[in-house]
């Protein structure tokens, strides 16, 4: 199971990358249309803040400190700092998910975030349907703005 998690982060982090590295221009990933509440940027801060928080901090000891208000309030973040951090974040992902067992997939998750303890391998499987979730919508972002420009 541990390889399977592995396998599906490493890869939809690289979509991820692919998806910011997308944007025909730098700045696109910024705008805001009407009727849109978060920017491509801001939901690509958001998604490698989570993982390295639940994933990397929680469950790896990392260190790393979340500011989860900077991923919806930081702006203009260059394209290269945004793939640096999710170059960041795969590697903390990865080296985590390395580390576990099969045992601890099955234990319950060091936090309980939705009232119920729930085990490790079921966050991991609603992390990593977030992580997809908010990757398609940077595509659909992505496509809208690049209409709204035309």
């Amino acid at each position: 199971m541990v390889n399977s998690f592995i396998q599906l982060f490493d890869r939809d982090l690289e979509y991820l990358e692919a998806e910011v590295k997308t944007y025909k221009k730098e700045s696109d990933l910024w705008l805001l249309p009407k009727g849109i509440n978060n920017t491509g940027g801001n939901l690509c801060l958001h998604v490698v803040g989570n993982l390295q928080h639940y994933i990397g901090h929680i469950l790896g000891n990392s260190g790393y400190v979340r500011n989860e208000e900077a991923e919806f309030s930081d702006k203009n973040v260059m394209v290269t700092s945004l793939v640096k951090e999710i170059e960041t974040t795969r590697k903390a992902v990865i080296m985590t998910l390395n580390d576990l067992t099969e045992e601890q997939l099955a234990s319950n998750y060091p936090l309980e975030l939705f009232g119920d303890p729930m085990s490790t391998s079921f966050f991991l499987i609603h992390l990593h349907g977030h992580l997809n979730y908010h990757i398609g919508q940077i595509n659909y972002h992505r496509r809208l703005v690049q209409i709204y420009r035309c």
